[in-house]
């Protein structure tokens, strides 16, 4: 079986350095957010979402950075949209077990998490289809 990994052109560099950074800033909002590494939210679920969502996020940004841009872009859509998503429902009509957040539409820490993830969308959609376009790796 072959594998076959295309070159990354050098003006690709950027995107992939400024995907790295958004992916493990999302991680680090998170990780602050429940209260450390070895914290875990409550209730369970959340905290196993936060877990998989930082580890997911630090996947992304070596997938970026070894060059399998096709995987890194679209882990980083889903590191991007996942809680984006979270947010939305955990503010708006809650989370089964979890009702602290809603109405909290402008906490500082959420609001940040909001712009990181935006931005990392915004950069991840149209690379992530250039790059299953172009058939590369």
């Amino acid at each position: 079986m072959t594998h076959r990994i295309a070159m990354t052109p050098e003006a690709a560099w950027p995107a992939r350095w400024a995907g790295v950074l958004l992916c493990l800033a999302v991680a680090t909002v998170h990780v602050v957010d429940q209260g450390g590494i070895t914290a875990t939210r409550d209730p369970y679920y959340i905290g196993v979402a936060y877990h998989v969502l930082e580890v997911a996020a630090v996947v992304a940004a070596a997938l970026l950075l070894v060059g399998l841009v096709r995987l890194g872009w679209l882990l980083a859509i889903g590191v991007a949209a996942g809680p984006l998503l979270g947010y939305v429902l955990s503010r708006g009509p809650g989370l089964p077990g979890y009702t602290e957040d809603v109405g909290n539409w402008t906490e500082p820490l959420g609001l940040v998490s909001l712009a990181l993830e935006g931005a990392l969308l915004l950069l991840s959609v149209p690379l992530a289809v250039r790059s299953l376009r172009r058939g590369s790796r």
